[in-house]
């Protein structure tokens, strides 16, 4: 199946897009790593370790710390598809992450971006 394809790439091969698409539109990369942080419960070390190791998409999100209960609060559209209609789970999630980029990238507010 052609989606799961993204989930034996490593997560530093995705990384620098998720960065250059928020910079492109004047956001940082802390606040792409803070999404990060508040989606996947890790802290800046245990991100760094995963990109330095070059963890695949779907090790990267299993082995999360803590996953964020309020992330199933992310609605909408990516790549076509309505996020919480995904059933794979695993989508599901770099769906969630996909959207919160998208949301930064199109000037949301971190409170908004981070439902709180």
């Amino acid at each position: 199946m052609a989606s799961h394809r993204i989930f034996s790439m490593s997560f530093a091969s995705i990384y620098p897009m998720y960065i250059a698409k928020a910079e492109k539109k004047g956001r940082t990369k802390a606040e792409v790593d803070e999404i990060i942080h508040w989606l996947f419960g890790y802290n800046q070390e245990e991100l760094a370790f995963h990109l330095e190791k070059e963890t695949d998409f779907e090790s990267f999100i299993k082995g999360s710390p803590r996953l964020n209960p309020s992330r199933e609060k992310i609605t909408g559209v990516v790549c076509g598809v309505r996020v919480e209609h995904i059933e794979d789970p695993i989508m599901k999630e770099i769906r969630y992450l996909d959207k919160l980029i998208d949301e930064l990238a199109k000037g949301k507010a971190m409170e908004k971006i981070l439902r709180i």
